[in-house]
């Protein structure tokens, strides 16, 4: 995993909870209070699965609930920021229709990167299947980034998981 994900949790889990949760979130994962990610940094994947459920543990939540909390962030705090050129989508079926060009835009220079992938299927006009590829296993993840893309375009989503590598996705008309 990058520690551009790790950092985003940080800014997460410290914004909303404060900075004491996040340090005990660590402290329980067996990482030091002071730990910082760099964004090209490369995080096993283990040491970052167990971050994520101490992170769940400190705050109370399930693993959905933090994707969700995740997901709205990365898409209408964090990644705006730093990839500000990838939001000039004109609605949320373009720039969910964009997402695997730019994993493999954004991760093709960096070293180790193994971003998910997605393919799509058509439903009809407003419905999307959004295939997802990756053996993290992260598809709640994605789920959460679906939901925050709508927010970000002001759009009503319904999104259903439809298996550990699928959801469909119904735009409003």
């Amino acid at each position: 995993m990058k520690g551009v994900i790790a950092d985003c949790l940080k800014k997460l889990v410290t914004s909303k909870f404060g900075k004491e949760k996040w340090e005990a979130s660590l402290e329980a994962a067996g990482m030091p209070a002071n730990s910082i990610f760099l964004a090209a940094q490369d995080i096993p994947d283990p040491d970052f699965f167990k971050l994520v459920g101490s992170i769940c543990e400190t705050l109370g939540i399930t693993m959905e609930q933090a994707a969700e909390a995740f997901g709205y962030y990365w898409v209408n705090e964090y990644a705006p920021k730093i990839y500000k050129v990838y939001f000039n989508k004109e609605t949320a079926k373009d720039f969910l229709l964009s997402m695997d060009y730019v994993h493999a835009t954004v991760t093709k220079n960096l070293p180790n990167a193994r971003p998910p992938r997605f393919s799509y299927e058509w439903e009809g006009d407003n419905t999307l299947i959004m295939h997802y590829k990756s053996e993290r296993n992260m598809i709640d993840f994605m789920i959460g980034i679906i939901k925050g893309v709508g927010k970000y375009y002001n759009e009503n989503l319904s999104i259903i998981k439809l298996g550990e590598d699928k959801a469909r996705v119904v735009f409003s008309k």
